[in-house]
């Protein structure tokens, strides 16, 4: 065990949500409000987040609408769009590591930016295929595997450590908001434009979200050359903290189960919604924008969720509702017509959003406290690569199962996988847990209050 590693400290709560990044649980003002750099970090993902959402719809119904793919081919394009975090995860954090984080984001946003423009481009020169959307989605998913560790990775060099679960929450209710208008203006400006045209907001956004992290001044310091060892020891070094880890181990388990049999399920959604059921583009923007209200809402009550439940104790009960409101989606058939179908659709992701929100900032928010900063990349690099890296196999999965069984049964798989996803958490210490870790902490051994 390195010498740096150490038990979390046993101190009275009030005390230990003083500097543990728990301002919002505790009442205790965090001074967001007043940090520039934040406020301009956090405008940017704003405006990228509303471009993303107002293109998320599009994509699958370019692919289901315009150019009449199957089961199968939309299981290939969700593959697509994750396989880089398989493919480069796992590097991708080492050299975050090394590299100016910011810097990263930036570069990611122009190149996200560009092959987003490249969508509308071919569909005016008329030669939009399959291929291209599955290429373009292969080259997003790369610049957003680097986006995303960095983004994490930059949140505990943007605000002390007692803000980032506020910073956290901020951004998780910016996010939603997105999600809230984005996916139904895209639904609804599908009535006025064709749809191709609307990946130009979408890039608009990546391209507004590069422009206020130029303006972004954080406290990193790039590394010196003597201080970077070799790539594959350092690779190996972030996968062993993560599966080591007496809490972040169980926290992998529980969101590679979930995401990849919650794979199965949203790859097939857009079928179910707009060709099983016979909704239109609107209807299934509406349905996501009834996810991101239940997310606005637990993205502000998270820290009363933590006090009441224990933030432990609140992990397994939150990933347990998300796997069981994910039945609303098959349910949805048994509705006596389409208004119906739809109010189940969307009642179902109002809850199972609120689920994963109320998971997310919880566990996120401990892993950026406890993860010493030089490993921070790589630990959060290998998550990546653990419970997204399961998500290409899981899209082409659907897409095999929505073929040979139909939709509406490969749709139950991914349900009952996804309730089974809380197990891990339930036999874990983060059961029994009402306040998780404060500090840093390294490889602690199983004998460390491990199950």
């Amino acid at each position: 065990m390195p010498a740096t590693a150490r038990q979390p400290s046993r101190v009275p709560k009030s005390e230990a949500n003083a500097g543990n990044g728990h301002a919002g649980a505790s009442g205790t003002p965090s001074g967001l409000g007043r940090d520039r750099n934040f406020g301009l970090f956090w405008a940017g993902q704003t405006l990228s987040q509303l471009g993303a959402q107002t293109g998320a719809v599009v994509l699958p119904v370019v692919a289901v609408s315009l150019l009449s793919a199957g089961d199968l081919e939309v299981g290939v394009l969700k593959a697509a769009q994750s396989l880089a975090f398989l493919v480069v995860g796992l590097p991708a954090g080492a050299w975050v590591d090394h590299w100016l984080k910011r810097r990263v984001m930036i570069r990611a946003d122009l190149v996200r930016f560009a092959v987003t423009l490249a969508i509308p481009l071919l569909w005016y020169l008329g030669i939009l295929q399959m291929w291209h959307l599955w290429a373009c989605a292969v080259l997003l998913g790369i610049a957003t595997v680097f986006f995303d560790v960095a983004y994490q990775s930059a949140i505990p060099l943007l605000v002390q450590s007692r803000s980032i679960a506020d910073a956290n929450a901020r951004l998780e209710a910016t996010g939603q908001a997105s999600r809230l208008v984005g996916p139904a203006l895209g639904g609804w400006l599908m009535h006025l434009v064709l749809a191709p045209a609307l990946f130009l907001g979408q890039a608009a956004g990546y391209l507004a979200s590069a422009a206020c992290l130029w303006g972004v001044r954080d406290r990193e310091e790039p590394k010196e050359p003597r201080e970077r060892g070799r790539l594959w020891p350092e690779i190996r070094e972030g996968l062993a903290y993560v599966l080591r880890h007496r809490l972040i181990k169980h926290i992998a388990a529980a969101t590679a189960i979930m995401n990849f049999f919650s794979t199965i399920v949203f790859t097939l959604m857009p079928v179910l919604v707009l060709r099983t059921l016979g909704l239109d583009p609107a209807h299934l923007g509406m349905v996501y924008s009834a996810g991101a209200v239940g997310g606005l809402l637990s993205a502000a009550a998270t820290p009363y969720l933590a006090r009441l439940l224990g933030e432990g104790t609140a992990l397994p009960i939150s990933t347990a509702l998300t796997g069981i409101a994910m039945a609303g989606f098959p349910l949805a058939t048994l509705a006596p017509g389409p208004l119906s179908a739809f109010a189940v659709l969307a009642g179902a992701m109002f809850v199972l959003t609120i689920g994963v929100l109320v998971y997310n900032i919880i566990q996120v928010s401990m892993r950026q406290r406890i993860c010493p900063p030089g490993l921070l990349g790589r630990a959060n690099a290998s998550i990546r690569f653990l419970v997204w890296g399961v998500i290409p196999p899981a899209a082409l999965l659907a897409g095999v199962l929505g073929e040979r069984l139909g939709t509406v049964p490969a749709l139950w798989i991914g349900v009952a996988g996804s309730v089974g996803a809380a197990l891990p958490l339930i036999f874990s210490p983060l059961a029994r847990m009402r306040v998780l870790p404060d500090g840093p902490e390294e490889d602690l051994p199983a004998e460390a209050g491990t199950a």
